[in-house]
């Protein structure tokens, strides 16, 4: 009787502890451990997406992102590490013009972003900022922002995001953020499903929405709640492997 005492006691205290959560940089803690924790650390992860393969390798602060493309003539394979970007076609290396580079290094790095969320919302760039608690779909959700200082957060240090942390069980469950690609600011919403773990590590696919409306980003839950966001694609992870 006195162990279950204790047990409900502990019990309390936890709830009571994670309900009274503000500081930003927790919720983020609590979410990277609840999702893999250290295992990302020194992991090789391997996921098809959209008929490309792409491998994360990381060993402490070293770390490689390659995106392997094929079709009927050739074989395109990109790194990306802390030495920076290269290319080689079909096993030989080449040269690749800076704009190029720019934009294969940010189109390589924000697939593996979205992969391994929530690892990498601890990077040295990265700037929390609590924004509250709210309910989505019958789940309490801690709100936090996300943004990136200029030295360290790549080419799109500009964009924001907002994260909507299950305070259960400290899993994100939507995300969005905001993007400029050249044509004005753009917004997108997504709701994760389908988590899985694979050794220990947590991944997602989403359902991604844009809106059809003039809105902010701290606008976007309304218009979910409001179904007035459009479908646009689905992000589905393929053949996920962890070692």
């Amino acid at each position: 009787m006195k162990n279950l005492i204790l047990i409900c006691l502990a019990a309390i205290l936890i709830t009571s502890c994670n309900s009274n959560l503000t500081d930003p940089q927790k919720i983020i803690d609590k979410a990277i451990a609840a999702s893999g924790g250290d295992k990302y650390l020194d992991a090789r992860i391997e996921f098809d997406f959209r008929g490309r393969h792409y491998v994360s390798t990381r060993k402490g602060g070293l770390y490689t992102y390659e995106r392997i493309t094929k079709d009927s003539a050739n074989t395109t394979h990109d790194f990306l590490s802390n030495d920076g970007f290269k290319r080689e076609i079909n096993g030989t290396a080449v040269e690749v013009v800076d704009s190029m580079r720019v934009k294969y290094t940010s189109s390589v790095n924000s697939v593996i972003y979205f992969a391994l969320l929530p690892y990498g919302l601890n990077d040295a760039s990265v700037r929390k900022k609590f924004l509250g608690e709210t309910q989505l779909e019958g789940k309490e959700q801690y709100v936090v922002e996300i943004s990136f200082g200029e030295e360290g957060g790549g080419e799109d240090f500009e964009d924001v995001f907002i994260y909507w942390i299950n305070k259960k069980d400290f899993v994100i469950d939507y995300l969005a953020y905001s993007f400029d690609e050249g044509k004005g600011l753009e917004y997108r919403f997504r709701k994760a499903h389908n988590l899985r773990k694979v050794n220990g590590i947590t991944f997602f696919d989403y359902i991604n929405y844009q809106p059809t409306t003039d809105t902010k980003i701290t606008g976007l839950e309304d218009l979910y709640k409001e179904s007035k966001l459009k479908e646009l694609s689905k992000i589905e992870l393929l053949n996920i492997k962890v070692k």
